[in-house]
C-alpha cells in the first residue's frame, strides 16, 4: 500500500498526519493568534493585509471569498467595502480559528457566512465568486495544486485570486531573518502562548513553501492566467494575483 509523505515544516510526515497536526498547531494558538501576528511582525502583518485588499479590485456589491480565513482580519477589510449589496464568506478548516473569526466579526458588528471546510474541497459552485484570497494559509494544506485548482474553479470568468504568503527573504537579508525565526520568533511563543513548538513549526513551514517564481508557475499550471507577484518588506512575504478568464 502506498504511503504517500508530505513536509510538516521540516519533518517528512504521512499525508494523512499532517492535516492533524496543522491543526493542533491552530488549537493551540488560535486565541493568541491576533496579538502574536501584532508581536512577530511588528504590525507589518496590517499594512501586508492592506495591500491585499487594495490590489484586489474589490467593488461594492462583489462576491468574496476568504479561505483560511482564519481570525478574520481581511474579510473584516472585504465586508467594510462591499455595502450590504456584497457578500463576504469566511472560511477555514480549524473550528477554533473559523470560531475566533466570526466572534471577532460580530464584535465588529458584521454577522458573515462562515463555513468550516476544506480549501482542497471547496462547497460552492463554480464561477461564483468575483474574488477569491488565501492569507498565510497555502503553506499549511497538504496538495497546494488541488486547493489552487479549487480556489480557481469557484472564480467567476474575470475573477482574482490572491496568495498573501511568507516567501523567499532578499538574500543579503537571510542570516538576520533566520536567527529571528528560529530563536526569537519561537521564544516570544513561549512567552505568550507557553507554545514555542507551534512557532517553530512556524518558521520552518516558511522555509519549505515554494518561492515567489515556483508559487507563480503553481498557479499558472491550475490553471490562472496573467500571474504576478509583488514583494513586500525586501521578499519576508509576497503577494500573488492571477485571473481566470
Amino acid at each position: 500500500m502506498k504511503n504517500d509523505t508530505t513536509h510538516f515544516g521540516y519533518e517528512s510526515v504521512a499525508e494523512t498526519e499532517k492535516a492533524r497536526r496543522v491543526a493542533d498547531v491552530f488549537d493551540s494558538v488560535a486565541q493568541r493568534y491576533d496579538l502574536m501576528n501584532d508581536l512577530m511582525s511588528a504590525g507589518m502583518h496590517r499594512l501586508w493585509k492592506a495591500f491585499t485588499i487594495q490590489r484586489s479590485g474589490v467593488r461594492e456589491g462583489s462576491r468574496v471569498l476568504d479561505v483560511a480565513g482564519g481570525t478574520g482580519d481581511l474579510s473584516l477589510a472585504f465586508a467594510k467595502r462591499l455595502g450590504k449589496s456584497g457578500q463576504v464568506w469566511l472560511t477555514d478548516i480549524n473550528n477554533a480559528m473559523l470560531a475566533r473569526g466570526r466572534d471577532r466579526l460580530l464584535d465588529k458588528g458584521y454577522m458573515l457566512p462562515v463555513a468550516q471546510c476544506d480549501a482542497e474541497k471547496l462547497p460552492f459552485p463554480d464561477d461564483w465568486f468575483d474574488v477569491v484570497t488565501v492569507a498565510f494559509g497555502l503553506r499549511n494544506m497538504t496538495h497546494k495544486e488541488f486547493a489552487l485548482a479549487e480556489m480557481r474553479r469557484v472564480l467567476r470568468p474575470g475573477g482574482r485570486l490572491l496568495v498573501l504568503e511568507f516567501s523567499k527573504v532578499w538574500k543579503p537579508l537571510t542570516p538576520a531573518y533566520d536567527f529571528y525565526s528560529f530563536k526569537v520568533i519561537p521564544q516570544i511563543g513561549k512567552m505568550v502562548t507557553n507554545d514555542s513548538d507551534s512557532y517553530r513549526y512556524l518558521s520552518e513551514s516558511i522555509r519549505v513553501h515554494p518561492d515567489q517564481n515556483e508559487l507563480k508557475t503553481m498557479m499558472e499550471t491550475a490553471g490562472l492566467e496573467q500571474v504576478e507577484y509583488f514583494n513586500m518588506s525586501l521578499g519576508v512575504v509576497a503577494l500573488h494575483r492571477g485571473y481566470k478568464f
